[in-house]
């Protein structure tokens, strides 16, 4: 029997994503309230995002959310 090893998806705080856009980490928080990102909760309520999720955003691939974001 193959055993997989499945390797966690790398999460950014919201400062993280932040500094990716050049925006404030409060703009990240709104956008994630207001559905053009998805966030994940910790255990102690903080708010999470996933890498790919961030920069297929940040490269345009989802062109729908973006020109929202802009």
């Amino acid at each position: 029997m193959a055993s997989r090893t499945h390797e966690p998806e790398p999460l950014l705080t919201p400062a993280e994503v932040a500094t990716m856009f050049r925006v404030d980490p409060k703009t990240v928080t709104r956008w994630a309230k207001a559905g053009k990102l998805s966030a994940i909760r910790t255990l102690g309520g903080h708010r999470r995002y996933r890498e790919s999720e961030v920069r297929a955003l940040l490269q345009g691939q989802i062109p729908s959310q973006r020109e929202s974001i802009d």
